[in-house]
């Protein structure tokens, strides 16, 4: 009943056809209930024999890779070791519950996702009374981590955002997108920046980069030791990268073929012009490579060829299979975005933020749910992260 009363508040019109669908599959329900209550009644059972001094191995484990129960506390306690293995039998049976409903595959998939959601939310690592770990370290500080920790939240909570990095240790320009170069051309959507060369004669033909417009341009200029390109400009390559405009309310009214036009387009021309090459070489990164093939694919139905090598990194270009983001995404979703969107044209970036840790929540919500507030630990610096954190609206 809970699960559905979730699914219902998402989607209102998922709510009573899975309450049908969960009646029709009512014999293997049953029976997956009667397991759950085998399996509760074999841990209660485990717990007891534990109390009389025997050694019972786990009746739950948690799956590899999952480092919530990785401490010696949850298991050095019998109370805390009933909450992890009941916690991961009654995860387990949520996710055959949903496996054993007889749905579509979209709508299983979106029901998936959902139970993955609760599951991971409702972990008793999340919570300071059933988290040995964050009691024990509370007790040896004499409560200064609890105090730190709702700090941490306080903080947070005016920021609008869970802090994944220290992000006072990195600033653009001084260690972190800070390979020499200038803006050398922009308009309202864009600014080109070309590269200073790093060695004695450079390559003719250009280098030519288009990041994703929803995050900035500088995940490929991270520090010095991992920045891609600065190894591309230490290689005699001259560098050209798109900086995407971080849109407000009075750009609203651009569009894809906008960003195509005088963006992807706009960049090819002045990159051709300044360097006298007709064909460079272009990365496409993430959207920014969609964009791209977009646009190479309208040149290439005039007949024109403006490219030497192309690359992609993460790009999706078939958007028949677009992972779960996709499950989200109906006529009916996409009415009510562009209702909203239409108010002033902008999806804020916190908010696409919020759907990209949604789909790994344990590793990018709940982990530091757990290290920042219930801990009362700073998340350590990562260039990765401080770029994750900062976000760009579309």
């Amino acid at each position: 009943n809970f699960l559905s009363g979730l699914v219902s508040h998402i989607d209102p019109d998922l709510g009573p056809r899975l309450q049908s669908t969960i009646a029709a599959s009512a014999p293997k329900l049953n029976a997956l209930q009667a397991q759950l209550s085998q399996k509760h009644l074999a841990l209660w059972s485990a717990m007891l024999a534990r109390d009389a001094g025997k050694e019972i191995p786990p009746v739950a484990r948690p799956e590899p890779g999952d480092r919530r129960f990785a401490s010696a506390e949850w298991q050095a306690s019998a109370h805390f070791d009933y909450l992890r293995q009941a916690y991961l039998i009654n995860a387990q049976f949520l996710r055959e519950y949903v496996e054993a409903l007889e749905l579509d595959a979209r709508t299983k998939g979106r029901l998936r996702f959902v139970a993955r959601q609760l599951i991971d939310a409702m972990s008793p690592a999340n919570f300071t009374a059933t988290n040995p770990d964050a009691l024990k370290l509370a007790q040896e500080t004499k409560g200064e981590s609890l105090t730190q920790g709702l700090k941490n939240l306080l903080e947070d909570a005016h920021k609008g955002r869970i802090s994944t990095t220290d992000e006072s240790a990195f600033e653009v320009g001084r260690n972190i997108a800070c390979t020499q170069g200038a803006v050398i051309f922009e308009n309202e959507l864009l600014q080109l920046i070309q590269y200073k060369p790093l060695t004695a004669t450079v390559r003719k033909r250009p280098l030519l980069i288009f990041p994703p417009c929803i995050n900035k341009y500088y995940v490929l200029d991270l520090q010095q030791e991992n920045s891609f390109v600065r190894y591309a400009v230490e290689q005699g390559n001259t560098v050209f990268m798109v900086s995407w405009r971080n849109i407000l309310a009075e750009q609203g009214h651009y569009t894809w073929d906008d960003y195509l036009g005088l963006g992807v387009m706009k960049a090819l021309e002045v990159v051709r012009d300044l360097s006298g090459v007709d064909k460079p070489n272009l990365i496409g990164y993430c959207v920014g490579g969609t964009m791209l093939g977009a646009v190479l694919a309208i040149l290439a139905a005039k007949g024109e060829e403006w490219v030497e090598s192309l690359t992609f990194f993460t790009s999706l270009h078939d958007f028949s299979d677009a992972g779960e983001i996709g499950l989200f995404v109906d006529e009916k979703g996409v009415a009510a975005r562009e209702a909203a969107i239409g108010k002033g044209g902008v999806m804020p970036g916190r908010e696409l933020a919020a759907v990209f840790s949604a789909l790994r929540a344990n590793d990018l919500i709940w982990s530091y749910v757990v290290n920042n507030y219930l801990k009362g630990r700073s998340p350590v610096a990562f260039d990765l992260l401080h770029w994750n954190a900062d976000s760009t609206n579309l």
